[in-house]
């Protein structure tokens, strides 16, 4: 029943790939294909491709919002290569904070993912905050206390008031589960979730916490979407590769619909 309460989200994480030339074309079949009431449906290319993406989808209902993969934490400065959160406000509604590729590629801490949120939030974009564990943290036992140790550390010295205003969403991503064949069970994201919801609560969202919504990242596909969407405690998907593929879109966000169509009876 909590779920009714959440937005159900698609996100669609392009990587590196695409260009302006192709961009704009793949985002517009995509988003033919996915119309699905009650379901909020965000695209992420590369920075080069925002604003093809932006204009590609301007007109279209349900409305389809555009995400950046990243943001620089700091406002302006001798950051080569950089882009900072005001430069995004007007290409992106939605930003991806912490995936676990920036933290592996970019070395990227907790306190820096927490410097990036604040100026995201500031900026008026809606974070994505990506959490999860290595394949040794789970096998050690230690999975929930990684993602815990990953909130707390980009959560500190965030009013959760002002993140909650923000619509914070978090994404788990086992990323033991991603691109290495093996497979996360539903069960798997719904006790994460649910351990995230706890460490919410325990840093002082109080109520709050009911409403922040949960995506699931590890590999989805239009095969596995169904075992995740079952579980209550999740609510959306971060997609990856599949998110090229306007079947697996069409797959993924139809599941997705179903989903918000039974929390909307739940109401």
């Amino acid at each position: 029943m909590i779920g009714a309460m959440r937005d159900v989200i698609v996100a669609a994480n392009w990587k590196m790939n695409t260009t302006p030339a192709d961009a704009a074309e793949l985002a517009r079949t995509i988003v033919s294909r996915t119309r699905e009431a009650g379901v909020i449906r965000v695209i992420c290319p590369p920075y080069v491709c925002l604003a093809a993406v932006g204009e590609a989808v301007a007109d279209e209902d349900p409305p389809v919002a555009v995400g950046a993969q990243n943001v620089h934490h700091e406002l302006a400065g001798a950051y080569t290569g950089e882009i900072s959160a005001p430069m995004l406000a007007s290409l992106a509604t939605w930003v991806i904070i912490g995936h676990s590729e920036r933290r592996r590629d970019a070395g990227e801490t907790d306190e820096l993912i927490g410097r990036k949120l604040g100026r995201a939030v500031g900026a008026g974009l809606r974070p994505i905050l990506c959490v999860g564990e290595q394949l040794a943290d789970r096998e050690a036992g230690r999975a929930t206390d990684v993602v815990d140790e990953q909130l707390a550390g980009a959560l500190e010295d965030h009013e959760p008031t002002a993140l909650a205003d923000a619509g914070l969403v978090i994404a788990y991503e086992p990323v033991w589960a991603i691109g290495t064949g093996r497979n996360a069970r539903g069960s798997d994201a719904s006790e994460m979730a649910d351990a995230i919801r706890s460490t919410l609560e325990h840093h002082g969202w109080g109520s709050r916490t009911a409403g922040v919504p949960v995506l699931y990242g590890g590999s989805v596909t239009s095969a596995n979407i169904d075992e995740f969407f079952s579980e209550p405690a999740i609510d959306g998907a971060l997609v990856g590769g599949a998110s090229l593929k306007p079947d697996e879109m069409a797959g993924i966000v139809a599941r997705a619909g179903m989903t918000a169509r039974a929390r909307g009876a739940a109401r």
